[in-house]
C-alpha cells in the first residue's frame, strides 16, 4: 500500500468540499486501477493538462470558471468540463462493475459531486455553503461592497489569512459554520470524539490504543510503524503496521488486553 499525498494549499474546511475532494479522488483512482479511461473509449490525452502545474494555477485564479487549459491532445477545456468528464467516467465504471449495488457512502459522494458541479455551472455563488473558495469570495465581496475596498487592500489580505485559522473563535470559516452559513455533515461531538478515539476498522485503532495504553514507551508513531523505547534495552523496538486492515479492534483487542505494558506487548509480538 502507498499513500497519495497531494498538498497544493490550505486544507478545505467545508465538510461537503472535503467529502467530494477525497471521495472523487478515491473513485478516480479506482477507475485508473481498473484499466483507466481507454476502457470507456476516452483518451487520457484529452483529459490531461499539457502543463498540470500551470493549469492548476490558471484554473484556481479564475472565479468565473470560464478559464481554459490545453490538454496533451491539443484541445482546450475548462475546469468544470474536466470535472464533468471524470464524473461521467466514474459513473460508467461503477455501473459496469457494481450495477445498481453502489454502497451508501459512494452514492453520497456521487450525489454531492454532481450537485456541486451543477451549482458551480449555473451560479458559483449558489455553492457558498458548500465550497471554501466560494464562501470566502462571498465574504470578501461583502466587505468590498460595504467598505468600498480594493482587492489589494491589506484588510482583505488579513481576512484571507484568518479564514483558515483553527483557533476557536478566530477562524472565519468556523464562525460562518457556527452561524449556519456553511453546511456541516459531521456533528461536532463526533469530531471531538475522533480526536481521541481512532476508527475501529483499520490499523489506526492499534496505533491509537498503543499510544493510550503505553504512551510513555512510544518514541514515534507513523502511518507504517510504531517505535518503542523500553527500559533495559539499548536498541529501539520497531513494530511494523504495513497492512491497513490488520490492526483493527476485532483482531488486536484481545492481544492488547493481555499486555499490561509495552514490554509484554513486544514479547508477545516477537514470539509469534
Amino acid at each position: 500500500y502507498r499513500r497519495l499525498h497531494v498538498i497544493v494549499g490550505d486544507a478545505t474546511l467545508a465538510d461537503v468540499a472535503a467529502l467530494v475532494r477525497m471521495g472523487a479522488t478515491s473513485l478516480v483512482l479506482g477507475l485508473i486501477e481498473a484499466g483507466g479511461l481507454a476502457a470507456y473509449g476516452v483518451s487520457a490525452a484529452d483529459l490531461t493538462p499539457a502543463d498540470p502545474v500551470a493549469a492548476m494555477h490558471q484554473l484556481s485564479h479564475d472565479p468565473t470558471l470560464r478559464a481554459t487549459v490545453r490538454t496533451d491532445s491539443g484541445r482546450t477545456i475548462t475546469g468544470l468540463q474536466l470535472q464533468w468528464a471524470y464524473y461521467q467516467l466514474v459513473q460508467s465504471h461503477l455501473a459496469r462493475v457494481y450495477g445498481g449495488e453502489i454502497d451508501p457512502a459512494t452514492a453520497e459522494v456521487l450525489l454531492r459531486w454532481e450537485d456541486l458541479l451543477t451549482r458551480l455551472e449555473a451560479d458559483p455563488m449558489s455553492a457558498a455553503a458548500l465550497v471554501d473558495w466560494v464562501a470566502k469570495l462571498k465574504l470578501l465581496q461583502g466587505y468590498r461592497d460595504r467598505d468600498g475596498l480594493a482587492w489589494d487592500d491589506p484588510r482583505l489580505a488579513a481576512i484571507d489569512i484568518q479564514w483558515s485559522d483553527l483557533r476557536p473563535g478566530k477562524g472565519l470559516a468556523r464562525r460562518l459554520e457556527a452561524a449556519g452559513r456553511i453546511e456541516r455533515l459531521v456533528p461536532q461531538d463526533d469530531v471531538r470524539r475522533a480526536v481521541d478515539q481512532a476508527p475501529e476498522d483499520t490499523r489506526a485503532w492499534f496505533r491509537g490504543e498503543c499510544l493510550r495504553r503505553y504512551g510513555d514507551a512510544v518514541l514515534a508513531a507513523s502511518w507504517d510503524s510504531l517505535v518503542f523505547e523500553l527500559p533495559g534495552r539499548s536498541a529501539l523496538q520497531r513494530v511494523a503496521t504495513l497492512e491497513p486492515l490488520r490492526g483493527t479492534k476485532e483482531r488486536t483487542a484481545a492481544l492488547l488486553d493481555r499486555c499490561p505494558d509495552a514490554a509484554t506487548l513486544l514479547a508477545e509480538l516477537t514470539s509469534r
